[in-house]
């Protein structure tokens, strides 16, 4: 069995005072994400007409392909690190930024889209493309998870995504700092720190698949997303609060459901979990 990926003091350090890591040593070599980007076109096969790849989400599900790569153990080295021995997994998504696309990710904090208690969740972030200043890195604000979560507003003015976003005035902006990556990094963040990025003007695709794993002491309100499986990477769950999974057998599938945040849940779900 190969020893063990751990993250070093400083490390551990950083992250719990800044809220990310993006200076780990490559998950996957050039080679390696020659083939997961093959994957990737595979998967982008079975999406249908007008969907784009964000309907990506949670096919590790479906697909052995993404399961396998949430479930790599070097990755899961680094989140025992931060988040102990007992922890599932339970999200993944693409964030693909086409050359040329102006979209942009206002600032958000994760935590305040997902109906989980307590927020002791992270994201890795996994570049399938180099992810540079120039083709949209997320960027964020260090320090910040440390405020709790912040008010978020709806917006639909914006060239943003999202419709949920960090009310101004609550963070310094000029602080923040791009998360540039190689393909086959990681980096990870908290899900209170805020983050977003800017778009693509760029000639070069910036593509980066999101994995989102909690301790198991974390419980998701079913009545706000119903559809909330875990698969356990480490330990053990003696809590017991959600759904389990099961492990997809075929290579490549979609995922049939809806899928739900705060945002997607819609108003009254956000009164009921934030009281705004």
């Amino acid at each position: 069995m190969p020893a063990p990926h751990r993250l070093s003091p400083d490390q551990s350090s950083r992250f719990e005072h800044e809220g990310f890591l993006n200076d780990l040593p490559p998950v996957f070599t050039r080679e390696e994400m020659v083939e997961l980007n093959s994957g990737l076109q595979e998967l982008l096969k079975l999406l249908r007409a007008g969907e784009t790849s964000k309907e990506i989400r949670e096919w590790h599900e479906t697909s052995r392909f993404l399961y396998d790569i949430c479930m790599n153990g070097t990755i899961l080295d680094y989140v025992e690190g931060l988040l102990g021995p007992d922890f599932y997994l339970w999200g993944s998504n693409f964030f693909i930024k086409e050359p040329r696309n102006l979209s942009t990710v206002g600032w958000h904090q994760d935590a305040y889209y997902w109906p989980l208690d307590p927020h002791e969740s992270l994201t890795v972030w996994l570049a399938f493309d180099d992810s540079t200043v120039e083709n949209g890195a997320m960027r964020v604000i260090p320090g910040s998870h440390k405020a709790g979560l912040l008010k978020h507003v709806r917006v639909s003015d914006t060239g943003s995504v999202l419709m949920l976003e960090c009310e101004r005035g609550q963070f310094r902006e000029d602080v923040a700092v791009p998360v540039t990556l190689h393909a086959g990094e990681v980096s990870i963040h908290e899900d209170k720190l805020v983050h977003g990025s800017p778009g693509n003007p760029s000639p070069h695709r910036r593509a980066g698949l999101t994995v989102r794993y909690s301790r198991t002491n974390v419980k998701c309100d079913l009545s706000v997303n119903p559809n909330f499986k875990t698969y356990l990477c480490r330990g053990v769950d003696r809590c017991r609060y959600n759904p389990m999974g099961t492990v997809p057998a075929a290579r490549y599938g979609r995922l049939e459901q809806k899928h739900l945040s705060v945002e997607e849940a819609g108003v009254e779900a956000e009164k009921k979990l934030r009281l705004v």
